[in-house]
């Protein structure tokens, strides 16, 4: 592994032991809890460190940031100001949770800053104006040609020329902890002469990564891979729910819609770029060589452990998937490079989703539509079930951490329970 070398801190705050919340981390989000309004917050190990009470009590002074900003109910005004600024929010608030610094330590408001992360409800981050999914992951799109086209011929003629990609519905996308229900729509097997409609019998995760743009374009503008990150602010885990029987019947000619849009989950914290850093690494060798728009220097992959569980209804979780985000064949640069290559413009706080992560080993595949091969290799639970794909009452965990030198930079996890059709 590469990125950038870490210089090792030590923090006064309590950061148990792999913690995905350390110092080297200080993810964003948006917090509220008995007596307090939604509000922006740092995590750091079993605490929310409360921005707003920070910036009251003048520790941001310096940094001449707009009244009330820390107030708002979602990051996007916070991020429209800028890497500049946010970098500086970031190591501002770094700064003060080192061990030997004791301006917050011993501050007799130390109290009122440092939120209990378990009294805190978990909001959305973000208010998503625009959302994107690509398909990303060359084992992932070559094991679904397998199974629905040809097993010789896996990948369309398109897919190592460009990041494939489709406009998903930005209205479904709900933090971690909200339930979904089971989505209804048509379908019609190949045994079938006519299409039915009812519950979907077929539902899947899907193992994504989600990142947030932070900085706005104008239409007709474009943004090199060498710029790329500068508008990319940070990023979730994201569960994209598949209904794949309501798919398979109406993705032809224009791709997905009512099998993908009834939900998408992410986790409620933002990672941002400087904190993955570090972990950065050189992706897949793409062959046949891109077009040079496409073209990337230096590393544009990350190297973070994916880890998926089910939970069936008052049991206890089975993990059924170990990925990673190094995997994927088109890097996040390349992705956005991609979208605005048009000129599409793109805003704060768009999300862009990675596709399906999957790796080249049975247990990395991130969908049960691979676990579990189209139904045809049903997966064994821990609790004796099986699962071909998800049951109601079953509930999904994804967790992603970076790990290196002993250093954790984690997301935290995304989490949904499947309720039956309404």
């Amino acid at each position: 592994m590469s990125g950038t070398p870490i210089t090792k801190l030590e923090t006064w705050a309590e950061v148990p032991k792999n913690s995905d919340f350390s110092i080297y981390n200080l993810p964003f989000g948006i917090f509220k809890n008995k007596r307090l309004s939604p509000r922006i917050g740092v995590a750091i190990g079993v605490k929310i460190v409360d921005l707003s009470v920070l910036d009251q009590e003048g520790f941001f002074s310096d940094l001449f940031l707009p009244e009330g900003i820390f107030l708002s109910e979602t990051l996007n005004d916070f991020i429209s100001l800028g890497k500049q600024k946010t970098r500086k929010v970031r190591e501002k608030v770094q700064e003060l949770l080192l061990a030997d610094n004791a301006s917050l330590r011993d501050h007799s408001i130390r109290g009122k800053v440092m939120v209990n992360r378990k009294e805190a409800e978990m909001l959305m981050p973000v208010k998503v104006g625009d959302y994107t999914d690509f398909y990303s992951s060359i084992e992932h799109a070559t094991n679904v040609g397998k199974m629905f086209r040809d097993p010789e011929n896996a990948l369309l003629p398109n897919w190592r020329h460009i990041p494939v990609g489709y406009h998903g519905r930005a209205s479904s996308i709900i933090p971690s902890g909200t339930p979904i229900y089971r989505p209804k729509g048509q379908y019609k097997d190949p045994t079938m002469d006519l299409p039915e409609f009812g519950p979907s019998r077929r539902l899947d995760f899907e193992l994504e990564m989600a990142f947030i743009t932070g900085k706005e374009t104008k239409m007709g503008d474009s943004i090199s891979t060498k710029d790329a990150e500068e508008y990319i602010f940070g990023f979730v885990l994201f569960n994209d729910w598949s209904a794949r029987d309501i798919q398979a019947w109406e993705y032809v000619p224009l791709g997905p819609f009512l099998g993908k849009s009834f939900a998408s989950s992410i986790s409620p914290w933002v990672v941002t770029t400087e904190a993955l850093e570090p972990f950065k690494v050189q992706g897949p060798v793409q062959t046949p060589e891109v077009l040079d728009y496409l073209k990337i220097e230096g590393e544009g992959n990350y190297d973070l452990n994916l880890e998926v569980h089910i939970a069936p209804d008052g049991k206890a979780p089975t993990k059924v998937c170990d990925s990673n985000f190094k995997y994927m064949y088109w890097s996040v640069a390349q992705q956005l490079a991609h979208h605005t290559v048009n000129g599409c413009n793109i805003n704060v706080g768009d999300m862009m989703a990675s596709g399906t992560i999957s790796g080249a080993t049975e247990d990395s595949y991130g969908s049960m539509l691979e676990l579990a091969w189209k139904g045809t290799k049903p997966l064994k639970l821990d609790t004796g079930e099986e699962r071909k794909f998800i049951a109601d009452g079953d509930t999904v965990i994804m967790k992603g951490y970076a790990e290196k030198d002993e250093v954790r930079v984690g997301f935290g996890e995304v989490s949904s329970r499947v309720l039956p059709a309404k």
